[in-house]
């Protein structure tokens, strides 16, 4: 048998995602965001937040690698956008190019994305809207954000990130969520691209506790079983 050919990934890596691919990830309706309070946590070098904010939404971001310089996190992000291409040519037909067309656009899009993030971090309000915080503890105040986002961290690492991290991860993405407001994550797959183990156990887990927990339809074709975002609504105090 065939072994099974899978994205080869050491230590957390660092992204530059655009609002665009937001959208379709979580399934984001632009026009109904705008004035609230969105946080994106592990977001990397994506341009969510700055685009966000160019839209009127109140975008902020938490990440370890905002310790870093701009000037620091525009090397090392070119640095990574040319190994993932790398690791994407050789695994070319494992993913659907649908949305991205091929590994050139791909780069193309990253190198736009790390661009205008490098730029926004630079401004004088880079520092209302850039963290310097990992999970799973955040440094804002409790029901601090109308909706709560994660993409390509929880789940993704699951062999680097033991069940207990993703029970405390989880729970600090809703301590800062609102009530009435939503914490969603994407993908539900590691990177042998099938589903979190244990994904169940953790969704019965807070369900339990009072939480409406939904499996969503996702709309970025690309990694292989990606077509689901975890929706985790903070029901209003009775």
């Amino acid at each position: 048998m065939e072994q099974k050919r899978v994205y080869e990934q050491v230590g957390v890596a660092m992204t530059s995602r655009s609002y665009a691919e937001y959208e379709k990830m979580f399934m984001l309706q632009t026009e109904k965001l705008i004035g609230m309070r969105v946080l994106d946590v592990a977001g990397g070098a994506s341009s969510f937040t700055a685009e966000a904010r160019q839209l009127g939404i109140f975008s902020e971001a938490a990440d370890p690698l905002y310790e870093k310089s701009a000037e620091d996190i525009a090397e090392h992000g070119l640095q990574e956008i040319e190994i993932v291409a790398a690791k994407m040519e050789k695994l070319v037909d494992v993913y659907d190019w649908t949305y991205y067309g091929s590994v050139d656009n791909h780069k193309t899009g990253r190198v736009k994305s790390l661009k205008q993030f490098v730029n926004d971090f630079s401004s004088k309000e880079a520092a209302v809207r850039y963290h310097a915080a990992c999970l799973p503890s955040l440094p804002f105040a409790e029901a601090s954000f109308d909706l709560v986002l994660c993409s390509h961290f929880l789940f993704l690492y699951e062999e680097q990130f033991d069940y207990a991290f993703h029970q405390a991860a989880v729970r600090e993405l809703l301590r800062v969520c609102k009530p009435g407001g939503e914490v969603r994550i994407y993908p539900l797959l590691n990177f042998r691209t099938v589903e979190y183990s244990r994904l169940s156990e953790l969704i019965n887990e807070f369900t339990n506790e009072g939480y409406l927990i939904e499996k969503r339809d996702a709309c970025l074709p690309f990694l292989p079983n990606s077509h689901e975002y975890l929706c985790i609504i903070k029901q209003p105090s009775a």
